[in-house]
């Protein structure tokens, strides 16, 4: 699942990270120890297994609340910024996607990424569920939201990044990163979560898919986490249930 912030193949994430990274980034003190994380990181809606079903259409305008490991901070959707990015984000957080998953990526200035499960079983049933591109209507302003994609067309599946800085390079021809929302609170937990090592858990994106959150808790145990992720507004309609047969009456 490598990408820039989604399944990269390893050419092209060195080449997006010597083009935007290299030598530009203040380095970060070591964090200090983060809250503890969730007790389990595989979510347990069975339907995140069958990604096909989740094809719900997103509200217009949604916001999406994620409490994490240092604090909450919440995301406002804009559905015309980017439809189908809206809707597959909609679908994940409404099914508890992101519950667990830990912020691989804190390149401080840069981006915070994340998208890849605690679940090696949710992550494979994700791999190839990709969404058709969404054109560029919004700059990759400081604190805006976008899905990562490969570099190749139609290749945005489950993982995206905030921008720490004005990444506008990255709406360009070529890259084509498309925002679909923006933090409109919480932007300072963002900015605090755990950079120290920046880019080197994404060279593991193969690992991390294929062992889940055990292969970051051993390898990279300081990175924050999400808690929970979840729509809060316009809060989303309860699935139906049928109710039971009254019963007859006794004679």
């Amino acid at each position: 699942m490598k990408h820039f912030a989604s399944r990269l193949s390893s050419c092209l994430l060195v080449s997006l990270i010597a083009c935007f990274v290299s030598g530009s980034l203040a380095a970060q003190k070591p964090a200090a120890t983060t809250n503890s994380k969730p007790a389990t990181h595989a979510a347990a809606d069975s339907a995140l297994l069958h990604p096909g079903e989740l094809k719900a259409k997103a509200p217009d305008v949604y916001e999406a609340t994620f409490t994490t490991t240092k604090g909450d901070f919440v995301v406002q959707v804009t559905r015309s910024w980017a439809p189908n990015e809206a809707d597959r984000f909609y679908n994940l957080v409404k099914h508890g996607y992101f519950t667990g998953v830990e912020f691989f990526r804190v390149v401080p200035g840069f981006v915070v990424q994340f998208g890849i499960t605690g679940s090696p079983a949710v992550n494979k049933a994700w791999e190839n569920a990709n969404i058709k591109d969404d054109p560029v209507t919004q700059t990759n302003a400081e604190g805006t939201i976008t899905f990562a994609q490969t570099g190749n067309p139609n290749s945005r599946s489950t993982q995206v990044f905030i921008n720490l800085g004005v990444n506008g390079g990255l709406d360009h021809s070529g890259q084509g990163f498309a925002p679909f929302g923006q933090i409109t609170s919480g932007m300072d937990v963002v900015k605090n979560l755990y950079g120290g090592y920046a880019d080197a858990p994404t060279n593991h994106q193969d690992e991390i898919t294929n062992q889940g959150n055990a292969y970051l808790e051993k390898n990279f145990p300081k990175l924050d986490s999400i808690k929970t992720a979840k729509i809060t507004s316009p809060v989303p309609a309860p699935s139906a249930t049928h109710k039971a047969a009254p019963a007859p009456p006794k004679q």
